[in-house]
């Protein structure tokens, strides 16, 4: 494979990734949080993963599961591949309680009232350290298959992560009155994005096959749904209007049609 893609790809997983530091940067300034903005940004992130999960990667997926294996056989791959990505994060939500769960959204207003803040900005940073580590392995992994799907996955998970790095950055200014602990712990726990691109490369690359390929694109597929249907709509509920959350998703939709669109 081509050095300039793998560079590509591990730099789209870093953009990705280091986005929580634009969530730090937006606590600060903002005196209160724009709750139509998350709603609809959230909303559209949602879109444009199940869109692309659904109308561009499982395609893939399938056309090449069923070349190798045939049809039966190879459908029973992607299946596979599918639902493993959902258990896999899944486990990682299991793993850590509802109460410390970063993904369990607050504005910027009742963060400042919550007690125990530094240790809730920790332990919300060690989160979505974890959390990221999968999504850095399908950022880095679409983006050596095909760069349209890329881009928008990491626009995505870009937008994704802001609300992330809010989650980390407030409780910890607020605990200890540094801006700057507070924005380069944000910053540092989207490093996990970047790590998880490397283990890719060094444990799945050198084993690199269309076969391989494929079960990656399911497995990606199963994560990219699973984290809009049980992070990013119920956040937009929960941060703005029901229909604003519905105007992003479907949003995010048609971009990434078009975009998919245009590159036929």
């Amino acid at each position: 494979m081509e050095k300039q893609i793998i560079l590509l790809a591990f730099l789209l997983t870093l953009i990705a990734g280091l986005s929580t530091g634009i969530g730090s940067l937006i606590a600060f300034m903002a005196r209160r949080t724009n709750t139509n903005f998350l709603s609809l940004s959230l909303g559209l992130s949602a879109g444009v993963m199940i869109y692309v999960s659904f109308m561009e990667m499982m395609p893939q997926s399938v056309e090449s599961l069923t070349a190798h294996f045939g049809e039966k056989t190879g459908m029973l791959y992607l299946i596979f591949g599918f639902f493993g990505g959902i258990a896999l994060i899944a486990l990682i939500d299991f793993l850590v309680p509802e109460s410390r769960n970063p993904h369990e959204m607050h504005s910027v207003e009742e963060m400042k009232g919550k007690s125990r803040l530094k240790q809730t900005g920790i332990i919300a940073a060690i989160t979505i350290a974890i959390h990221n580590f999968p999504e850095g392995i399908a950022t880095f992994m679409s983006a050596l298959t095909t760069l349209e799907v890329a881009i928008p996955i990491t626009a995505a998970i870009a937008i994704h992560n802001i609300p992330e790095g809010i989650a980390v950055a407030v409780p910890i200014y607020h605990a200890t009155g540094s801006k700057k602990k507070a924005f380069w712990l944000s910053f540092a726990s989207g490093l996990a994005e970047p790590v998880g691109a490397l283990i890719a490369y060094l444990f799945l690359l050198p084993f690199w096959s269309p076969v391989l390929n494929a079960l990656i694109l399911a497995a990606v597929s199963g994560v990219m749904v699973y984290i809009s249907l049980d992070e990013l709509l119920p956040s937009a509920e929960k941060y703005g209007k029901h229909h604003l959350s519905i105007i992003g998703l479907v949003a995010g939709m048609v971009i990434m049609a078009l975009s998919l669109y245009m590159f036929i």
